[in-house]
């Protein structure tokens, strides 16, 4: 199981992120943190991820890795952080085939239907969704082992 943390500006939220995966999930996953610059990277490598890079390109190359994109909503909508998410990055990331568990923070944007909860407490349902989804994940695998048997 890949998990891809996408993060801007100094990677804070990324870091944390990654922190909780790591504290939280006893499977061997790979997180790969996918940093708008080579800061964000380098702050969310330091917190944990197997893997860091920054830039356009690896964007386009490791979405295709991903089962699973955590980041800010913000990580979908072009010119975020102060224009360091491109146009094409926030296409790969939308385009992934990756389940995305976004946190509902960014800039002059509101989201209905949410709870404006502290970011300790949205990143632990985050941490929920990712649990639930590799639960899922196992599920379906052994459903695909027994078809073939």
């Amino acid at each position: 199981m890949t998990i891809l943390v996408v993060d801007g500006a100094g990677g804070n939220i990324g870091q944390q992120v990654i922190s909780r995966l790591r504290e939280s999930l006893a499977e061997k996953i790979e997180i790969i943190a996918l940093g708008t610059n080579s800061i964000a990277a380098g702050n969310m490598l330091k917190a944990g991820a197997n893997r860091a890079a920054s830039g356009e390109n690896a964007f386009r190359v490791n979405v295709q890795e991903a089962d699973i994109i955590i980041g800010p909503i913000s990580v979908m909508i072009p010119n975020s952080f102060m224009g360091e998410l491109t146009p094409a990055m926030a296409d790969y990331l939308s385009l992934s085939k990756a389940k995305k568990i976004l946190l509902p923070l960014g800039k002059n944007l509101g989201l209905v239907g949410t709870n404006n909860l502290p970011l300790p407490h949205l990143m632990d349902e985050a941490i929920k969704l990712v649990r639930e989804t590799l639960d899922e994940s196992k599920i379906n695998r052994i459903a695909e082992v027994e078809k073939s048997v």
